[in-house]
């Protein structure tokens, strides 16, 4: 399978979405298609073997609209071509807006005498004239509101109908019954009645409507600019020492393992290994971590960061799309053209939305002119019934806000993978911590050793000298603590053989032809092997919080090594926000119970799962899961390779940043610094991101559920009183205004700190 990404061209409303979404599904080859109205895009998974992206846009084409293909250059920006056909068109919506509301407000004072029967001295007659009506209206009908007619027009070759198609009918009908009425008055008064002309009406919807849609194009501009505040942080140019000489290139010129000059003040360009020099760098900018960060030889440094205090040269690793800045860019673009599940309802509303407006029309004037014989108010409530309805806003309600949202989220140190886990991260009822790496740095250190044999200093160096053979082999955390005591020690390291790690238990080697054995002492137990001479040791060192590892050698206990691994300083002030949040908070870890116990005690957390191996995660949290016959929403926070299957099992998998990037992949969330009020930050931008959606879903659908009978003249019987199409028209033309302005409040939006 593969996926494009496709630029929209020629949509209207979330009807057009719709349309283009079907057209591209029946393509055969494509097996899953998002067409997200809210930054006019489409992400396609399809079959290589049985179609291409020819096919595909011809399909697209062939449902009356334009794409293409999204660039590769992801810190690019928008190309030139693109944004020359946004300010073109941004240039010639503003002068229809500009013609049609000049010529709308003089419609609109010449028409006051006729909708209000007062005679206002100071409106000149001629504007009272039909004729001079005419003439003012048309170029507003066919010029302003060309955009409808040719829209409409594409929507019915197809056989489908769009809001182009209910402004183009609901428009024409005011003013082609007016030109009727200009051309032909006799008509009217050979039946006694007094001919009256809608022109106005004509008029000042086109130029609100046209306004309306000046004024959403704008906001929803705004909508990404996450996206071009996180572009805009690279710099365009970087210093590079080739041959000794130091040159100033584009960034885009820069090659894998260049040496990069940075002096202080200046932004790192490209992603890279320091090789000289020492620094701090602010990486706020990218991983929301405010403090800056000490940088010296062997330290990876990410581009666009900024270098604060000294110069460095580094050694450029990842340049281009596989920077961090770029994928942060990537993953960010692919949220916010995704959909949410709460967004299918408005989807399968503005599916059938259209064809129904239209019925309801119909059955409007056909209503209204049988029983009270009026053609015209059976004309008006018809034009007002097409005029208001509106299905831009529901189309609006949920891509807006997810663009905000998650454009907040990078803003903050948090990647999204999608609209769903945005969304179902509000749901969550227990979330799970593992221990190391998570709750704690991730950095363990051996505290203590002691040896069977005495602790003459040559007895715990041989040991010593063993274990580090064995451990040097493994990527595990407490392996590598043992290899650096062992360095401090100035131990020298040796070779081991015939390697083997044990999932949740040890390892063990031959080294010198012995068999060095370094694990839990539950998997002593298991291998028969007697730990009693060193089990004082062992109590008191779990009682501490260490994490306790006992070596044998030969099928013999031999020593015993005491572990700490330094709890994060957000660990205990997250957990106590998480469980004021109403969330039950658990702990995970392959650590004996004592040691578990006394961290999660210095954490405030109740519930532990001590000594579960990695194969057992996935188990812990399909049971968490299925606890007391409920499905509950389960989310899972690790760091490591063991992690990835129980970040895939939970409902939502939250991955730390600094974490291993396998774990990163299957996780939903991303936390880039590794602070834990991530999570809560995450948790609190999941909820007001929903609240939000829900405001706007309650505005389009209130809107429509109200406007629509309101229109068609249901309050006419009881009160006397039809809603004027202009009055319609401004309301339709504000809808979408008022659902895309809601979305960007998420632009204020502050993690809020319970103390």
């Amino acid at each position: 399978m593969d996926t494009l990404t496709l630029k929209l061209r020629g949509m209207s409303c979330a009807s057009c979405a719709n349309n283009i979404d079907q057209a591209i599904r029946s393509v055969p080859g494509v097996i899953d298609c998002n067409v997200n109205f809210g930054v006019e895009q489409a992400n396609i998974n399809y079959d290589p073997k049985r179609t291409d992206l020819k096919k595909i846009q011809a399909a697209i084409d062939a449902a009356g609209y334009s794409s293409a293909l999204v660039q590769e250059d992801i810190l690019a920006g928008e190309d030139e071509a693109e944004k020359a056909i946004k300010l073109a068109e941004d240039q010639e919506i503003t002068r229809k807006v500009i013609v049609g509301g000049v010529i709308g407000i003089i419609m609109f004072v010449g028409s006051i005498p006729m909708m209000t029967g007062l005679n206002v001295p100071f409106i000149p007659a001629f504007l009272h004239d039909y004729w001079v009506q005419l003439v003012l209206t048309t170029p507003v009908q066919f010029w302003c509101g060309w955009t409808f007619y040719v829209n409409g027009w594409k929507a019915l070759k197809h056989h489908t109908a769009t809001m182009d198609t209910l402004m183009a009918v609901g428009t024409s009908a005011a003013y082609l019954y007016s030109l009727f009425v200009t051309l032909f008055p006799g008509f009217f008064l050979a039946q006694g009645l007094m001919p009256h002309v809608y022109y106005e009406v004509s008029v000042t919807v086109i130029a609100l409507i046209l306004l309306g849609r000046l004024l959403e194009h704008r906001a929803r501009g705004k909508t990404s600019e996450a996206i071009h505040k996180l572009i805009g942080l690279q710099p365009k140019n970087a210093k590079v020492i080739r041959d000794g000489v130091e040159m100033n290139i584009p960034i885009t010129e820069v090659a894998i393992n260049d040496v990069i000059l940075v002096r202080p003040g200046e932004k790192i360009p490209v992603d890279g290994e320091v090789i000289t020099g020492a620094s701090t760098v602010d990486e706020a900018m990218v991983t929301g971590e405010s403090l800056p960060v000490q940088k010296h030889p062997g330290d990876e440094v990410i581009g666009a960061t900024m270098n604060k205090t000294g110069s460095f040269q580094f050694r450029a690793t990842r340049v281009g799309n596989d920077t961090f800045l770029a994928q942060i860019v990537q993953l960010v673009q692919e949220a916010q053209g995704s959909k949410a599940p709460i967004q299918r309802l408005a989807d399968q509303v503005t599916g059938w939305f259209v064809p129904v407006v239209i019925a309801i029309a119909i059955a409007t004037f056909v209503i209204w002119f049988n029983f009270m014989g009026n053609f015209t108010l059976a004309m008006m409530t018809t034009v007002g019934v097409l005029i208001i309805a509106c299905p831009c806003a529901l189309g609006l309600a949920t891509p807006t806000s997810i663009m905000v949202g998650t454009g907040k989220g990078a803003e903050n140190g948090i990647l999204i993978k999608d609209a769903q886990s945005l969304e179902l991260a509000h749901k969550i009822q227990t979330i799970v911590l593992d221990k190391t790496g998570t709750l704690t740095e991730g950095k363990p250190t051996v505290t203590d050793f002691v040896s069977v044999n005495g602790t003459a200093h040559h007895n715990e160096l041989k040991l010593l000298q063993l274990a580090a053979a064995v451990e040097r082999n493994s990527e595990h955390p407490l392996a590598e603590a043992v290899v650096k005591y062992a360095q401090s020690q100035e131990v020298s390291l040796t070779e081991a053989n015939n390697f083997a790690a044990i999932a949740g238990s040890g390892v063990q080697a031959l080294v010198s032809d012995r068999l060095v054995q370094i694990g839990t002492q539950r998997w002593m137990s298991e291998l028969g092997i007697n730990t009693d001479t060193l089990q004082q040791y062992k109590d008191a060192w779990e009682t501490a919080a260490k994490t306790v590892i006992l070596m044998a050698v030969d099928g013999e206990i031999q020593g015993v090594m005491g572990i700490a691994d330094a709890l994060k300083p957000s660990s205990a002030a997250a957990v106590k926000i998480l469980q004021k949040l109403g969330l039950e908070v658990v702990m995970l870890t392959g650590d004996n119970r004592k040691t578990a116990e006394a961290i999660a005690q210095q954490v405030g957390i109740q519930r532990v799962f001590p000594e579960v191996r990695p194969d057992q995660k996935v188990a812990m949290i399909q049971s968490l899961q299925g606890e007391k016959g409920e499905a509950k929403i389960v989310a899972m926070v690790g760091d490591g390779i063991n992690d990835a299957p129980a970040l895939a099992q939970a409902d939502v998998g939250i991955a730390i940043g600094t974490g291993t990037d396998v774990a990163i992949a299957a996780s939903d969330i991303t936390l880039i610094s590794g602070d834990l009020q991530g999570i809560v930050t995450a948790i609190q931008l999941s909820r007001a991101t929903i609240r939000n959606i829900r405001q706007n879903l309650f505005f389009a659908f209130i809107y429509n559920v109200i406007g629509i009978p309101v229109a068609a003249g249901i309050l006419f019987p009881l009160f006397g009183w039809l809603l004027n199409p202009i009055l319609a028209g401004a309301a339709m033309a504000l809808s979408s205004v008022s659902v895309v302005t809601n979305a960007l409040r998420l632009r204020k939006f502050q993690p809020k700190v319970i103390s």
